[in-house]
């Protein structure tokens, strides 16, 4: 089981890249320069899910206001569960939610509380 990161770590992950957009944000202005990244273009992202036995896994997340049918993930022949959507850059809670039932992402190192009592994964695009 890979161990995953404690909230501190992920805590300082989070702020540095926001941190980092709002300095070239900042510095965009001033100079008055304006570039694609202004513009929030989007971003390709896949996630990935191993459930071999799984009969249906669906991504849900604030990407897509927790739908839990909005993206229905393709199992491929090992059993790995896939799903590409495109995302501007930013941070995103999610889940999966795999035969009826709220699963974390393993693969995930930065988690962060929800207000049922559980944890979303966090996706940072960068």
């Amino acid at each position: 089981m890979r161990k995953r990161g404690t909230f501190e770590s992920c805590f300082d992950r989070n702020l540095k890249f926001f941190e980092k957009e709002a300095v070239l944000m900042v510095t965009r202005k001033v100079q008055g320069k304006s570039t694609k990244q202004d513009k929030n273009p989007l971003k390709k992202v896949q996630f990935e899910f191993s459930a071999p036995d799984g009969h249906e896994v669906f991504l849900a997340g604030n990407f897509n206001n927790w739908d839990t049918h909005a993206n229905l993930m393709k199992k491929d022949k090992k059993g790995m569960w896939k799903a590409t959507i495109s995302l501007i850059l930013g941070r995103y809670e999610y889940r999966y939610f795999a035969d009826g039932n709220w699963v974390n992402d393993p693969s995930c190192s930065c988690c962060t509380p929800n207000e049922y009592g559980s944890m979303n994964c966090i996706k940072v695009v960068e």
